[in-house]
């Protein structure tokens, strides 16, 4: 008897749990809620970069403005390849990708190796989401 009252009792409050998720999803609250997009982290203004960069790499005046139209540039062609609706996300994933590098390699014509080396510092530290990045394994000097 026990045993049927369990199952009755179980199969009481699964009915009732189906009965809830059947109940229509409530009305968003905003009209345009629907249709908004959900948030994703917006690039910084290019002259922001620069300014951040300059600070954090020492970049000379020269540098700064060489740097400026190298990461417009970057972001504009990364949006770009993010509003393409046609794309499937491996293939923007890609081009992403792709349009990053060459904007590493005309870095690597204007930046010093030792602020190329900060610049990879910092974004592993990024990537890391601010712990520094692990130390490089030391190699013995040689004989």
């Amino acid at each position: 008897m026990k045993h049927i009252a369990s199952l009755a009792t179980l199969a009481l409050v699964l009915s009732g749990g189906m009965a809830l998720a059947q109940q229509p999803a409530p009305a968003p609250a905003a009209p345009d809620a629907a249709m908004t997009p959900a948030p994703t982290v917006k690039p910084m203004h290019p002259h922001k970069e620069v300014e951040k960069l300059t600070k954090q790499l020492n970049l000379t005046p020269d540098q700064a403005a060489k740097l400026t139209p190298i990461i417009k540039d970057r972001d504009d062609k990364i949006t770009a390849i993010k509003s393409n609706t046609a794309l499937s996300p491996e293939d923007a994933k890609k081009q992403v990708r792709g349009v990053l590098k060459s904007s590493q390699e005309q870095l690597k014509a204007i930046l010093t190796p030792d602020q190329l080396q900060t610049m990879k510092t910092l974004h592993e530290e990024h990537q890391n989401h601010g712990q520094p990045a692990p130390a490089a394994p030391s190699t013995p000097p040689s004989a």
